[in-house]
């Protein structure tokens, strides 16, 4: 059989049309060393296809077991049976990377990020003195491993950048707290844009606690970050970013009339604000500091 067909079988198992028989199944195990003379771009659509199907986990458990998996992607061939902690069933790594493809919504920078988003956790896995697993910087780690697998698979530019810029950032949402003041999460908000959206849809799909209630905590978690950028967003287009006032702090400052000197330096503190050097919404002594030490504004006349 040839490896084309065998990767078919694997989306139409994913589509819903059920496992290929054994017979079938052991002709492609013995013929999956033949895979990677396939077309990388091809090998890549095809498991794209399977990926983005309501079945993925089951066309993708095929996979492995007929060792194709450990042939194209043997970073997620690694997770198998690696667990996060003990022998605890809802901690094996391979276990929770299917169940979090099948949750995630079917978009395919979502979908590879969901197989992808763990597979740092094998080098990094360390065990301390007391028995707790760890796996510092796996997401930074999984972001270069994924190099690795977008050259080998030869991944389009665009879709490359975001599942690297998803998989590395993936433990972000998570991190926040209702502590935040605003400004940090205007700050969160500017370095998750424009892959909101997409960081969103798989930190929900992330979320696979065998616990309810933890369940539950970390859906709450994001809902509230959420409403919370709703309302600043809310509120900062309603309200402009620097404070009444600024022209004549800055005239106060230099000790200069009206003129242009007075508009361009509100024109540098606005694009300060858009790239997120500075915050909107502060003191006019803030801005003021920040045009003094960035050089310019003269700090004596």
């Amino acid at each position: 059989m040839s490896i084309a067909a065998a990767l078919q079988l694997a989306v139409n198992a994913a589509e819903g049309s059920g496992l290929p028989p054994d017979e079938v199944s052991r002709q492609v195990a013995e013929g999956a060393k033949r895979v990677l003379e396939f077309a990388p771009a091809l090998v890549r659509q095809r498991l794209e296809e399977a990926l983005l199907a309501p079945q993925a986990d089951r066309a993708l458990q095929w996979l492995h077991e007929t060792g194709i998996l450990a042939r194209v992607l043997p970073e997620i061939e690694a997770t198998v049976n690696f667990t996060q902690e003990g022998d605890r069933r809802h901690k094996d790594v391979w276990a929770h990377t299917k169940r979090v493809i099948i949750q995630a919504q079917a978009r395919p920078a979502v979908r590879w990020a969901a197989l992808l988003h763990d597979i740092g956790k094998v080098p990094t896995r360390a065990i301390s003195g007391e028995g707790k697993v760890t796996f510092y910087g796996h997401p930074e780690v999984g972001a270069r491993m994924f190099d690795r697998i977008a050259r080998r698979l030869s991944f389009p530019k665009a879709l490359r950048l975001e599942v690297r810029w998803l998989i590395q950032n993936h433990q972000r949402i998570s991190q926040y707290e209702s502590s935040w003041t605003d400004s940090a999460v205007r700050r969160f908000l500017r370095q998750m844009e424009p892959h909101m959206e997409n960081l969103v849809l798989l930190s929900r799909a992330d979320i696979t606690s065998a616990r309810q209630e933890k369940r539950e905590a970390a859906r709450r978690q994001v809902d509230e970050l959420l409403q919370r950028i709703e309302a600043i967003r809310e509120f900062d287009s309603r309200l402009p970013p620097l404070p009444s006032g600024i022209g004549n702090a800055i005239m106060e400052r230099l000790q200069i009339k009206p003129g242009r000197v007075v508009g361009d330096l509100k024109r540098a503190l606005e694009a300060a604000i858009e790239k997120g050097a500075i915050e909107a919404h502060q003191p006019a002594e803030y801005y003021l500091d920040y045009l003094s030490t960035s050089g310019l504004l003269p700090l004596e006349r």
